[in-house]
């Protein structure tokens, strides 16, 4: 079966999102919704192709409606805009479509972490459209979904299941978010939109949740807590110049509570330059890496270091978010309507050949 399919947003992650629909057998790409100048644009080029493929961009969402996908595969900005990605999604599952997404990062598994009013309107279009939205990719995603509790299921007893991002962010070339999300480059006094009071929990309260609904446990709280180092001297990454004394690394913990014992726990490590906070948790490579930590019989330490050929860990990262979604088109085509999670969904693999 071929399955149509509408790409959305063509950024960091939705330009490899076009590249995968495009080499994929099994979907066939209707449509291109973009921001501004990008309309137009034939999608070879926007997904840096060395060739067209004959479907232009388009800033007409009535257009690529018209073309009856079975899927529209996600992936605009939202954490600067969150309001209006909720009434995209909403729009889209009530017009009859199904999404797989990047973001926003919540849906990954909403329960507990959403209000009712953020989370019944989409579910009410799912119903409305029979259709299904899934949120992944790499974290939140597989990195803290899927392997976390495919170890956890060779496990005797759990008393802690730990996932961990330990990555120097240096090369991550998106300003809005390295700056005005996430704070790096600002003063330490001023607080940044990712650090302030229960962002952290509405971001990643998702993974802890869904962590400890795989293993059967109900959380009573989820906490957070964070710390930031300034920059040593100033030096420059891709998005820009990091003064001296301005934030350069970043450690946050989103902690699933089950009484004062913490139970599920999401761990981000965050360096601008790999010889920053020295005694803070080092990475597999020097890039980074993905771990992820079981304690209790047997206890494990996992490791998931990410390359490619064609670019650093930071482009690998963005490709496996893409693909992670991409590849899941069928599935989540096929799923009953609603909001799925990874404990909703089988195992989902990249097709045996591409072109």
């Amino acid at each position: 079966m071929t399955y149509r399919v509408v790409q959305w947003g063509t950024g960091n992650v939705g330009h490899h999102a076009l590249a995968g629909i495009i080499a994929n057998p099994d979907l066939e790409l209707t449509g291109v919704w973009v921001s501004g100048a990008k309309a137009g644009t034939d999608a070879g080029t926007l997904a840096g192709l060395d060739r067209p493929v004959g479907v232009a961009a388009t800033n007409d969402v009535d257009a690529v409606l018209a073309e009856r996908p079975d899927c529209v595969v996600y992936c605009s900005m939202t954490d600067n805009r969150l309001p209006e990605a909720i009434e995209d999604l909403r729009m889209l599952l009530a017009a009859g479509v199904n999404v797989v997404a990047c973001a926003p990062v919540f849906f990954q598994y909403p329960y507990g972490v959403l209000p009712d009013e953020l989370l019944k309107p989409v579910q009410e279009a799912a119903a409305q459209g029979n259709s299904s939205l899934w949120v992944n990719g790499i974290d939140p995603g597989f990195a803290n979904d899927l392997l976390p509790l495919a170890l956890a299921g060779t496990c005797l007893r759990i008393d802690q299941l730990r996932c961990m991002e330990i990555v120097d962010y240096a090369s991550y070339d998106n300003r809005a978010v390295m700056a005005d999300i996430m704070g790096f480059g600002k003063p330490l006094d001023e607080t940044p939109m990712l650090l302030q009071p229960g962002v952290l929990s509405l971001a990643w309260g998702s993974v802890v949740r869904q962590l400890a609904a795989g293993i059967g446990v109900t959380l009573d709280a989820v906490t957070e807590t964070y710390e930031r180092v300034p920059a040593p001297e100033s030096f420059d990454i891709a998005t820009g110049h990091i003064a001296e004394g301005a934030a350069a690394a970043l450690r946050f913990e989103v902690r699933g509570m089950v009484g004062d014992r913490v139970v599920t726990v999401l761990e981000h490590v965050t360096r601008l330059r790999p010889d920053l906070c020295p005694d803070w948790p080092q990475p597999a490579h020097p890039e980074g890496s993905y771990r992820v930590e079981i304690t209790g019989d047997p206890c494990y330490a996992m490791d998931l270091v990410t390359s490619s050929p064609r670019g650093d860990h930071n482009y690998a990262t963005l490709l496996a978010t893409a693909m992670r979604i991409v590849n899941a088109v069928p599935a989540v085509v096929s799923a009953p309507p609603g909001i799925l999670t990874a404990l909703d969904l089988p195992l989902i693999t990249a097709p045996a050949t591409r072109s």
